[in-house]
């Protein structure tokens, strides 16, 4: 009989399992994650490691059973997350060792950023490094003891043995080191109120910039090392500085980098955008990840140096890359996805770092036939393009241009067989198991890529892109900003959720500036300003005149961070300090102007010594050294003539516009029927009045 008993409930309880699987594959482990909808956290929810989800009810419960917590941070586009799970997470050995011993909890640091920056201060703190998997363990009440980043399965076996043991024998030591450590991450990046008179210098960011130089390749682009990063910002503030500046050196510098970029392997020559970095120094062998943040800032890096240098190559990037967000990264509702994965299946069914995107000899000669001798020129399938078991990953070194006059071709016809071959290859290459797609959407990564169809519209004057912004803004507003005025961070499955962070409502409200000045629609310009008052009254520390990275009622975190400095993605103050600054100049708030002096004032010193760590605060001060001038455009004319304006590159503009009579304030008793008027102002003093673009643009430029 109790062999009976025994059979019914496993049978039951097989039942149970099928039913939730809906007849999907059965799988010997199912954890507490299959009820999420990170895409990373259910890459784990198979794992015979009893993970967690990062909530209140579990860190209760590590308190309850005193139990230390495993902190695991990772996202779903990453290689190394990967090669850990495969190596420690899938074992049982290792499994049984973390589940007898501790709480663990997967952390999605795309949709968790604020648990993720405070534990990887931690692990920065342990070991001067940091990046993901990033692995922290804490005690039960969240205070981190130890930490990295990519461990072996050895290395992992050991440190959870003798971290579980330290704690059973001596914890009153590891409480000692952890009240140290949290000390430590409390303290990074404290803000020293600098209450002297704000002084911004054309000089001191000469002398910023020039102690910067020594850090940039001016041979290959980026900065010196063995990889390479496209760091889209830092770009964007010296092509802004070389073009003000007139500095010809930083400008060559900025041209070569993007040119090298877009030649080089970490560009998809086939499919368009680019991957997350180059693993050499020639930008050549990518880390195959396709990270929506970077694409998005690079479609405006490269609609931005279009408008100055008008090179075919930078528009191809653009359109290309814009081309490539559409089909793999952005769903019917208008809303975009985070990522496409490094990894994928090769020919045998098993998961290799770029085997979508490499290519044998043999595959390409089938593919191009008689034209693969020459293909193979300009792709360089040779030594050169080679990277590893005859396998090559596409890249250029010389122009369009170049290469038909070596090869003898009219620039046209070569022009279309490239586009031909592409068209080819891309064909093949969707016949291939594709890349893992991370389908959730982020807020603020959202609001980055409306920047970029913005920029590529200003640039090109496609209306598809103009509309696209549109779609994506409006899916913003119907699915992300709620009734009470905040917003959500994430959204999949048709949900929307994660109480929003202080980068969602800085780029929200930067995206949504950048919208009122191609549409010169008002509603856009007023939602920006909405978002800006929201966080003040929910972010905003008074004592430091910063804005924290958390909202006042957040909890469960063992410190509240405030995101000052710049990386990939400017940081979230300085985004709040440049939209302060524009929306303190469309509706004459000396309020908002004062506070962005203020917070760019409180890290002058820190710009000035780190200016790469500081790019957009740069950005700012610039506005505060040169001339910034308001242009209004007043009159039934406004539009198109706003939309002349975006022919130039012009940094140190901000454009306001209306086809009526307006209450803006930068608007406002500008309004004559019949006429159109441009009105050019600095610091609240005007110049006559113009009616055609060009003239007002050559005052703009003779002032610079």
């Amino acid at each position: 009989m109790r062999l009976l008993y025994l059979l019914s409930i496993i049978s039951c309880l097989i039942m149970s399992c099928n039913s939730k699987q809906n007849n999907q594959e059965y799988h010997k482990y199912t954890n507490d994650l299959i009820n999420e909808t990170s895409p990373y956290l259910l890459q784990h929810a198979h794992n015979p490691v009893d993970w967690k989800a990062w909530n209140k009810e579990v860190l209760d419960k590590a308190k309850a059973e005193n139990k230390l917590i495993i902190i695991s941070v990772g996202y779903s586009a990453c290689h190394w997350c990967h090669v850990m799970e495969e190596e420690s997470f899938e074992n049982e050995a290792v499994a049984k060792l973390m589940n007898d011993n501790f709480i663990s909890i997967k952390v999605d640091r795309e949709e968790r950023p604020d648990i993720d920056q405070i534990y990887m201060n931690a692990v920065q703190l342990m070991t001067g490094k940091g990046g993901w998997p990033l692995n922290c363990i804490a005690l039960p009440d969240g205070r981190p003891v130890f930490g990295g980043t990519y461990f072996t399965k050895e290395e992992w076996t050991k440190a959870l043995t003798e971290l579980s043991e330290l704690y059973r024998n001596n914890p009153k030591k590891a409480n000692e080191y952890a009240d140290k450590l949290v000390k430590g991450i409390r303290e990074l990046q404290l803000i020293t109120v600098n209450n002297n008179e704000a002084n911004f210098k054309n000089l001191d960011i000469f002398t910023a910039v020039k102690s910067w130089q020594k850090d940039l390749d001016y041979k290959e682009g980026g900065l010196v090392g063995e990889t390479k990063f496209p760091m889209p910002g830092t770009l964007n503030f010296l092509l802004r500085y070389s073009i003000q500046n007139n500095d010809e050196s930083i400008q060559k510098y900025v041209e070569t980098t993007l040119t090298k970029m877009a030649d080089g392997g970490i560009y998809d020559a086939i499919g368009g955008g680019f991957s997350r970095y180059s693993v050499d120094a020639k930008w050549h062998i990518p880390h195959f990840e396709k990270m929506l943040y970077d694409n998005a800032q690079l479609v405006s890096l490269y609609s931005d140096a279009f408008l100055v240098t008008k090179k075919e190559s930078y528009n191809e990037a653009v359109h290309e890359t814009l081309d490539f967000v559409e089909r793999e990264l952005m769903a019917s509702n208008g809303a975009f996805y985070s990522s496409l994965d490094a990894d994928s299946k090769n020919k045998e069914g098993k998961l290799e770092e770029g085997a979508y995107y490499i290519w044998t000899k043999e595959e390409l000669q089938s593919l191009l036939k008689s034209d693969y001798a020459l293909f193979q020129k300009y792709f360089n399938i040779n030594e050169n393009g080679l990277w590893e078991n005859q396998k090559y990953v596409l890249f250029k070194n010389q122009s369009n241009k170049d290469f038909a006059i070596k090869n003898k071709l009219n620039l046209k016809e070569l022009e279309a067989k490239v586009k031909s071959w592409k068209q080819i290859v891309l064909k093949a290459r969707n016949k291939r198991p594709r890349p893992h797609l991370d389908n959730k959407t982020l807020t603020s990564w959202n609001a980055l890529m409306i920047k970029g169809y913005v920029s590529a519209y200003r640039a090109f004057r496609n209306p598809h892109y103009k509309e696209i912004a549109l779609k994506n803004a409006s899916f913003i507003v119907n699915n992300q900003l709620k009734k009470d005025g905040s917003l959500n961070h994430s959204y999949k499955d048709s949900k929307s959720t994660i109480t929003g962070f202080s980068e969602d409502y800085a780029t929200v409200a930067d995206a949504f500036i950048a919208i009122y000045q191609i549409t010169l629609d008002e509603q856009w310009l007023r939602k920006a300003r909405q978002l800006t008052d929201y966080a003040m009254k929910h972010f905003w520390d008074k004592k430091s005149n910063m804005f924290y990275f958390t909202s006042e009622s957040s909890a469960n975190l063992i410190a509240r961070k405030m995101e000052i400095t710049d990386n990939v993605i400017p940081g979230s103050n300085s985004i709040f300090a440049n939209n302060l600054f524009h929306l303190g100049h469309y509706y004459s708030d000396d309020v908002y102007v004062k506070t962005a002096e203020r917070m760019l004032n409180n890290i002058k010193d820190d710009v000035l010594q780190s200016p790469a760590e500081y790019y957009n605060w740069l950005n700012l001060m610039l506005n505060y050294t040169d001339n910034y001038f308001e242009v209004a455009i007043s009159g039934k004319a406004a539009m198109t003539k706003a939309v002349q304006f975006q022919n130039y590159y012009l940094p140190n503009i901000l454009i306001a516009g209306s086809t009526k009579e307006s209450t803006l304030p930068i608007l406002k008793d500008r309004f004559v029927d019949n006429e159109t008027y441009i009105y050019v102002c600095v610091n609240k003093a005007c110049k006559k009045p113009e009616k055609e673009v060009a003239t007002a643009v050559s005052k703009i430029k003779n002032s610079l």
